[in-house]
């Protein structure tokens, strides 16, 4: 059986407004709640006191029936209790307080055992108030009786309106108060955030980008202005990187397209005096030049975009010794490479990185091009070096970035991308990989490390 969650519909209150109804709400609860324990705990201990007044009362009038049987009309008073009653067995009221001389008994309820004492709040007719009675059954000289003792509480009802109405009050207020209170509160902690709303508002990437305006409190609002502002830098590095990325890639497009459209007027200016397969020689060169570098970006795009890589074991010395049996050689490519050197990977990737660093390391040599693989410890170490001019140690991070040519390559092989080495770097990144330039006795040298499998 399926179950279906419920959900909530989003609240149109702002938030301002959502807690200061709560707050109202749960201050309102507990006051009620408290008002309600205070009045029952008053009240119980008002109808406690009245009992043992009441008690005591009987006891005096009860010692007066041991003596004697009492006179029909009785003290108008004793210990507060103005009402009294003894009543025989049969209902007949045997003596009163003079306010009830010639009436019924208060209640037709009685004790059913001796010293059994009951209490009661009821109506009294000629009474204008309720009365508060209590009763216990004794035994005197002339039989059974049931003395019945009341008080009226006209002062305790008309405190009870009073009190009920004062606490209702203090209710209303106390959560006035309270809902003022946090109201003020929150819009106070909240105007940074509206002031922050309002900066990011105001962003529209046309600029240098701001940053938001950071309170002096050291609470979560803080912690939020401290987080937005480093977002704010890293996409403002993101937007620098990409506004680079563009111009170079622009850069790098115009020149083989307008060589391109250069070679073509040229030629259709006189297309009798053309050798026109050179010219389509030359306009296939730049061709195969944009589709290389297009190709590159698309590479870079996909590995920037964080697509999952579907890895499963290479073995990085069968890879090494594949690649370098197939490819055309200007210089001889020497492969010394370790048994079981196994990483988890995407097999295209780790040969199109391979790739680029032979190409690197082929355009730069003189005599050789050197290929080792091995394992250290947890790591795969593939090292690719070349007895070159090098590469400055200066310039060791320039040859990463995109677009980024050293005089010396640019010498070698005007028709490359610079894309190289970048992707490379990225393909290791996306494998938990590095590459990097590193120290050499002559010329460059470029190591790739890599997880071993399973480790």
């Amino acid at each position: 059986m399926r179950v279906q969650r419920v959900r909530w519909r989003p609240s149109r209150w702002s938030l301002q407004t959502r807690v200061t109804a709560v707050s109202i709400a749960v201050a309102g609860t507990l006051l009620i709640l408290g008002v309600t324990v205070f009045y029952v705990t008053v009240r119980h201990a008002l109808y406690e006191g009245l009992h043992e007044r009441g008690a005591v009362a009987i006891k005096l009038l009860e010692d007066d029936l041991q003596r004697s049987d009492p006179p029909a009309v009785l003290a108008p008073e004793v210990t507060g209790f103005s009402l009294i009653q003894v009543v025989d067995d049969q209902g007949v009221v045997v003596a009163s307080s003079p306010i009830l001389a010639g009436h019924p008994a208060m209640t037709a309820r009685r004790p059913s055992e001796e010293r059994e004492r009951q209490s009661e709040t009821i109506t009294v007719p000629g009474v204008s108030s309720r009365v508060y009675i209590v009763s216990e059954r004794v035994r005197a000289p002339g039989g059974w009786r049931t003395i019945h003792v009341g008080s009226p509480m006209a002062d305790l009802d008309h405190a009870r309106g009073f009190f009920l109405g004062a606490l209702g009050v203090s209710v209303v207020l106390i959560s006035c108060v309270v809902g003022v209170a946090v109201r003020r509160a929150v819009r106070r902690a909240t105007r940074p955030v509206c002031v922050m709303s309002a900066e990011l508002a105001a962003i529209t990437g046309g600029e240098p980008i701001r940053r938001v305006t950071v309170p002096d409190t050291a609470d979560e609002v803080s912690e939020l202005a401290d987080s937005i502002n480093r977002t704010l830098r890293r996409l403002e590095g993101v937007v620098e990187r990409q506004r680079g990325f563009v111009a170079d890639v622009s850069h790098e497009l115009r020149s083989p397209l307008t060589g391109l459209r250069a070679q073509l007027e040229v030629a259709l200016e006189h297309p009798e005096d053309e050798d026109w397969p050179a010219v389509a020689r030359a306009a296939l060169g730049d061709a195969d030049r944009l589709q290389n570098i297009v190709t590159d970006l698309l590479i870079m795009a996909k590995l920037e975009a964080g697509l999952r890589l579907d890895r499963r074991p290479v073995d990085l010395g069968d890879l090494a010794h594949t690649e370098a049996a197939r490819r055309r050689r200007r210089v001889p490519i020497e492969v010394e490479a370790d048994e079981g050197v196994i990483v988890e990977g995407t097999q295209m990737h780790l040969v199109r990185l391979l790739t680029n660093l032979l190409d690197n390391a082929e355009r730069h040599a003189a005599s050789l091009v050197r290929v080792t693989v091995r394992a250290e410890e947890d790591t795969a170490v593939l090292e690719v070096s070349d007895d070159g001019a090098g590469i400055p140690v200066q310039d060791r991070e320039l040859v990463f970035r995109r677009f980024q040519r050293l005089d010396e390559s640019r010498k070698r092989d005007s028709g490359g991308t610079g894309l190289g080495l970048p992707i490379s770097r990225e393909i290791a990144a996306a494998h938990d990989g590095t590459l990097e330039a590193a120290d050499s006795d002559g010329g460059a040298r470029l190591v790739l490390r890599l997880p071993l499998k399973g480790k």
